[in-house]
C-alpha cells in the first residue's frame, strides 16, 4: 500500500521484500496436495454475499485477491489463494485484531481434525491423519510388553 491506496504495485512491492527477506512462500496462498483449495472460494464468495448485504467492506478480500492475481503475474501460473488465506480474509472483515487470528486459526483447526477423525472412526476404517501413506512409520525395535502366549489369558 502507498499513502492508503492500495494497487498492484505495492502489492508487487511487498512480495519482492519477502522474498528479499528469505521468505519463498506466501502464507495463505498455494496448497500441497489441490491446485485449487475447494473450500476457499466458497468462504470467499460468502465474503462477498456480506459486503453486498454491507455486513463487511470487502477490503480485505480485494487484498487477497490482489495478492492473488500479482503472484500470477510473477509466477506466471495461478496460486490460489488456500483455506488459510480464506480464513484470514474472513477475520480481517469481521475485525478480530491480528493477535487472535492466529488463536482462532488453532481452534478451527483442532475442530476440523476432531471432526475427521470421529468422520473416519464411524466409517470403521484408520484413522489416517494428515499424513499421507508412504510418509508413515513402523515401529521395529523390541516390544517393552511381549504379547501374552496363548493359553495364558
Amino acid at each position: 500500500m502507498t499513502d492508503g491506496v492500495l494497487s498492484a504495485e505495492s502489492v508487487a512491492g511487498a512480495l519482492a521484500r519477502r522474498r528479499e527477506n528469505g521468505d519463498k512462500y506466501v502464507p495463505g496462498f498455494g496448497h500441497r496436495f489441490h491446485p485449487i483449495d475447494p473450500r476457499a472460494p466458497r468462504l470467499m464468495q460468502l465474503v462477498d454475499e456480506a459486503k453486498g448485504r454491507g455486513a463487511v467492506s470487502g477490503r480485505f478480500a480485494d487484498i487477497a485477491r490482489l495478492i492473488e492475481s500479482t503472484l500470477a503475474l510473477q509466477k506466471g501460473k495461478l496460486i490460489p489463494m488456500n483455506i488459510d488465506g480464506a480464513t484470514a480474509v474472513v477475520y480481517a472483515e469481521l475485525g478480530f485484531a491480528p493477535p487472535l487470528c492466529r488463536g482462532l486459526f488453532v481452534l478451527s483447526r483442532s475442530v476440523g481434525i476432531l471432526a475427521h477423525t470421529w468422520e473416519q472412526m464411524q466409517q470403521g476404517g484408520r484413522n489416517k491423519g494428515p499424513l499421507p501413506r508412504d510418509a508413515t512409520w513402523t515401529y521395529r525395535g523390541k516390544p517393552s510388553n511381549p504379547p501374552p502366549s496363548e493359553g495364558s489369558i
